[in-house]
């Protein structure tokens, strides 16, 4: 669905992807996880096109993405830091963003109505907490029933409650066979979404694999012990 081929992107002297190749397929719940600088978000911002890498191609369904511009359609992208109007409220912006992807969008809104954002849209964003900002986000995210989900720290900054929330509803995507791709630093969230693990570092993919293969491999059940097994052991 996605791929990424011999991607590299410098910014002066800092090599923030050094010659990236990734695979990225349908049904498939993927965690990017690398340190802060590994080139996760240049990598992310890619596959968005808010980076144009300065060698390498990425496809998206066999298109290359730099000529097909319309695949965004089919990307529900959850950003670390939600920024929006700050004199607009909840309703306006969900509203402006119904506008802009037009008529013909197969709403989902599930999660507007377990996140029970229905009584808050009169809220003006600045006035929000970041716990409902990102509830605001992630609702933005899913609203439009992609085939691909980018989310970035999904769960930072939600209540244990509203985290579960949001992970019961990524496994409900992933069964229907779409592709997430998630980033984040707190891998114990990922245990039970995961389906296989990228690590990068200093702007290299240094693996990716199947977690049941990365558990097999280590001895580790747990994400974390088994990526810091791997890393140690490499």
């Amino acid at each position: 669905m996605i791929i990424a081929t011999n991607v590299t992107k410098s910014f002066g002297k800092l090599k923030a992807l050094d010659d990236v190749s990734v695979t990225c397929n349908k049904g498939e719940c993927i965690a990017l996880v690398g340190p802060n600088g590994s080139g996760k978000t240049t990598l992310v911002k890619t596959i968005l096109g808010m980076v144009v890498q300065d060698s390498g191609f990425i496809t998206f369904n066999g298109n290359n993405i730099l000529h097909h511009w319309k695949y965004r359609d089919q990307i529900g992208y959850m950003p670390q830091t939600g920024r929006y109007p700050d004199n607009m409220t909840i309703g306006h912006v969900i509203d402006m963003m119904k506008d802009i992807r037009g008529k013909e969008a197969i709403l989902d809104e599930e999660l507007f109505a377990s996140f029970d954002l229905q009584s808050l849209l009169n809220k003006r964003m600045r006035t929000l907490s970041g716990g409902t900002r990102q509830k605001v986000s992630a609702t933005l995210a899913f609203l439009f029933s992609p085939a691909v989900l980018i989310l970035d720290e999904p769960t930072a900054g939600l209540d244990p409650v509203a985290s579960e929330i949001l992970k019961e509803k990524i496994r409900k995507e992933k069964k229907k066979g779409k592709l997430v791709l998630i980033t984040s630093h707190i891998l114990s969230e990922l245990d039970d979404l995961v389906t296989q693990v990228i690590y990068m570092q200093d702007g290299k993919m240094l693996f990716h694999k199947n977690i049941d293969e990365l558990r097999s491999e280590t001895g580790e059940e747990k994400l974390n012990r088994a990526i810091a097994h791997f890393m140690t052991k490499n």
